[in-house]
């Protein structure tokens, strides 16, 4: 196989696996071709052929090994105008599961997700704020509860746990109005090694906006934009930055923190954008209407009515994400700016709609006007985005590789 690779495939090879081996070319090649699977849907032998440069006899060998191994199910055959009907391969779900942790400001989410990213199972917790102790216990629940359900070829199954969570959470105490001591446990609490003690699987962790921004490339809009900028508004607003279709993390892994993005209000109140668009400036709002606002935590699906206080939340939270959509996208030559959030496709459909109302307003001379799309992936792409660490950890290669391979 090693003699069919190209050179840039070889240096590939070694610089994510250390060495070009055949044992390790091997795998390179599993993982190029389950890649390859997973962002087209189906794809024939032939057509992995044609993307990767492989013969035609070790694409049948490895699609071979990977239906051996449960990875790729056969689809109905094609038939053409010639020759033998083609037989599309496609990810099967079953093949592999991961769970995926989001610790969020205000609750934490559990979820199990099969190979293809859908959400098999979700446990969630609301609270008044996060401790160290109060996760671990919650995961330890959540994964005694989700594995009961399952039997014992299906856990075998489980690639690992990821875990999604806002960084430095001691930084936040007046923000969501806890305990400094309490808040002051995450300084010194690994989270990771924690979790890794606790429970039964590898574990690896994220920042909760970067992992959300992971799962839209993944799952969502990845294969129509190469190059997007991801707001996510849950408790506070976070994102990421994807260029040629990969994530872009930054020179110290904090690109797309545009909580911290300078913004002056429409009464001229200086500030950051974390300050004028999040959840929590629903709360307060609501808190100030004498409203209960526990429903956005306790079913962020299914938000109680809030009549005028939402509208008026939707309203200033779509002209602000336009500011800053105008502001990123003159930085870099965004294609598109996706917007989601930890509540319901309805709420997200207004407030990308008011948005896109918003933007009509700007002066956008010296810039193309960007695409403001709604996220695909949804309120749980925290967890989603964290379910899908082990999963491309072990099963797939960096999506800029892939591009490479496919050009």
């Amino acid at each position: 196989m090693a003699n069919e690779m190209t050179a840039t495939a070889l240096s590939g090879v070694a610089g994510l696996m250390g060495g070009a081996n055949q044992t390790r070319v091997r795998a390179y090649n599993e993982r190029l071709v389950l890649s390859l699977v997973r962002r087209h849907g189906t794809l024939s032998k032939a057509e992995i052929a044609r993307h990767t440069g492989l013969s035609a006899q070790t694409v049948s060998v490895i699609m071979r090994a990977l239906e051996q191994d449960g990875l790729l199910i056969r689809g109905e055959p094609r038939r053409g105008k010639v020759g033998q009907p083609s037989i599309p391969m496609s990810l099967n779900p079953d093949g592999v599961f991961s769970l995926g942790l989001k610790i969020g400001r205000r609750s934490a989410d559990l979820i199990l997700a099969d190979f293809t990213g859908r959400v098999k199972q979700l446990v969630h917790e609301a609270y008044p704020y996060p401790t160290p102790k109060g996760v671990i216990a919650f995961a330890k629940r959540g994964c005694d509860q989700i594995l009961a359900s399952m039997t014992n070829a299906e856990k075998a199954r489980i690639a690992g746990l990821g875990v999604a969570l806002p960084f430095e959470l001691w930084n936040w105490v007046e923000a969501v109005g806890a305990p400094k001591a309490d808040m002051d446990a995450w300084r010194d609490a690994d989270i990771e090694a924690m979790l890794d003690a606790a429970l039964p699987f590898p574990v690896l962790l994220q920042n909760d906006a970067t992992a959300a921004c992971a799962a839209e490339l993944a799952f969502g809009h990845g294969p129509k934009y190469s190059d997007f900028a991801y707001f996510f508004l849950g408790s506070f607003i976070g994102g990421g930055v994807v260029l040629n279709h990969a994530l872009y993390p930054g020179r110290t892994g904090n690109a797309g923190a545009f909580g911290s993005m300078p913004f002056t209000d429409a009464h001229g109140l200086s500030g950051q954008l974390i300050d004028h668009a999040s959840v929590v400036q629903l709360e307060k709002m609501l808190i100030q209407a004498k409203k209960d606002p526990s429903s956005i935590w306790m079913t962020p699906e299914n938000w109680d009515d809030f009549g005028a206080t939402k509208t008026e939340w939707i309203a200033k939270t779509g002209e602000t994400l336009a500011y800053a959509a105008v502001t990123v996208c003159s930085v870099i030559d965004f294609e598109a700016v996706i917007i989601d959030g930890g509540f319901s496709a309805d709420i997200r459909r207004e407030i990308v709609d008011a948005a896109r109302r918003s933007l009509e307003r700007f002066d956008l001379q010296g810039i193309e006007r960007p695409m403001i799309e709604e996220g695909l992936v949804g309120s749980s792409a925290r967890a989603i985005g964290a379910a899908s660490l082990p999963l491309f950890s072990r099963y797939h290669i960096d999506q800029s590789v892939l591009l490479k391979e496919m050009t």
